[in-house]
């Protein structure tokens, strides 16, 4: 592999972190709604959700204290054969919810 493709690797699997990560921000709670809400907004947008509970409230009537991102598993490949533009798919996103 050239140095300009060790480069471009490294550079998108930077690229990809950092979008992975400022996700589960966007989709934080905004003051209105619940904590089933927030988790059931995260999971429609393919992320697995880990809820850590500060209460025992049920989560219909409990408040997102804090939405903070876990493990980002991607892929980065060659997009065909003699092809050099590669590609990076994220496989699996997981957030951590705190509720109380």
């Amino acid at each position: 592999m050239k140095k300009v493709g060790i480069a471009t690797v490294a550079a998108s699997v930077l690229t990809a972190a950092m979008l992975g990560l400022a996700a589960p921000a966007a989709a934080a709670p905004s003051g209105s709604g619940n904590a089933q809400d927030t988790i059931s907004r995260l999971k429609a947008d393919g992320y697995t959700v880990i809820v850590n509970r500060l209460g025992n409230a049920p989560l219909d009537q409990a408040t997102v204290v804090a939405v903070r991102p876990g493990t980002t598993y991607s892929r980065t490949d060659r997009s065909g054969p003699g092809n050099d533009d590669m590609t990076t798919k994220a496989l699996s996103k997981t957030v951590y919810v705190d509720v109380k």
